[in-house]
């Protein structure tokens, strides 16, 4: 792999997860040095994290923490040139069988991580002339289907977060973009669906891949995009 990505300082979200451990690995192979936060406390036995630096036992709905969280990862990596927002978690809940704490429960994980992280990472982002967010949302946000009201309406908040926050940011040289996956190929989502065509879903090294080439050079004139990572679903 090209070092696309030589000598940036990358925080990852959600990192002790599937698709977060597969983003830190493929950043790490691009030149990247890479610091993972997450809820955990500590990865899964035999997940794969390089060289990771390790943030576990992060609670990113708290503004305090997520600040005290991305202060040590940047003093951690000597400085911050991207953040990508993947924590996150999804449920499955019809609104007459469900709960209005699941609404409360993905609005907190999904969109409010993702504004306190950014948050936090504002002022180490803007001390360059190139930094990046990334922000994790979902292919299904565009319409919810039956269970997904939830999910959906969680993950619509960050297409809007998205949208906001690179206008909010544009003369600032920071780009801000979104990759909106469909079902990604995990062991849990296989444990769920185990009937299913996995290899019509888009794999966590794939949109790995994206991410790389949205924290390039390349792709300095692209900001307030929301791209679809879909596979063949």
């Amino acid at each position: 792999m090209a070092k696309d990505l030589e000598g940036k300082r990358v925080v990852v979200t959600g990192a002790f997860g599937s698709l977060g451990a597969a983003v830190a690995r493929t950043l790490q192979a691009a030149g990247a040095t890479v610091a993972a936060i997450d809820r955990s406390e500590m990865p899964h036995p035999g997940t794969d994290l390089g060289a990771t630096r390790l943030f576990g036992g992060v609670d990113l709905g708290h503004t305090d923490t997520a600040t005290s969280a991305l202060d040590a990862a940047a003093a951690k990596l000597g400085g911050l040139d991207a953040l990508i927002n993947i924590a996150g978690a999804f449920r499955w809940e019809t609104l007459a069988g469900g709960s209005p704490d699941t609404w409360d429960l993905l609005y907190t994980v999904n969109l409010r991580s993702a504004v306190a992280a950014s948050k936090a990472a504002l002022p180490h982002l803007s001390k360059n002339a190139s930094g990046r967010i990334i922000n994790i949302g979902a292919a299904a946000a565009a319409k919810a289907g039956a269970g997904m009201g939830a999910y959906a309406a969680s993950k619509a908040g960050v297409a809007r977060l998205t949208e906001a926050l690179a206008e909010e940011l544009k003369d600032q040289h920071i780009t801000v973009n979104a990759i909106l996956p469909s079902i990604i190929d995990t062991p849990p989502n296989r444990a769920d669906m185990p009937k299913a065509e996995f290899d019509r879903w888009v794999k966590p090294e794939q949109i790995a891949e994206v991410i790389v080439f949205l924290l390039s050079d390349r792709a300095s004139a692209i900001t307030g995009a929301s791209l679809p990572v879909v596979g063949r679903v």
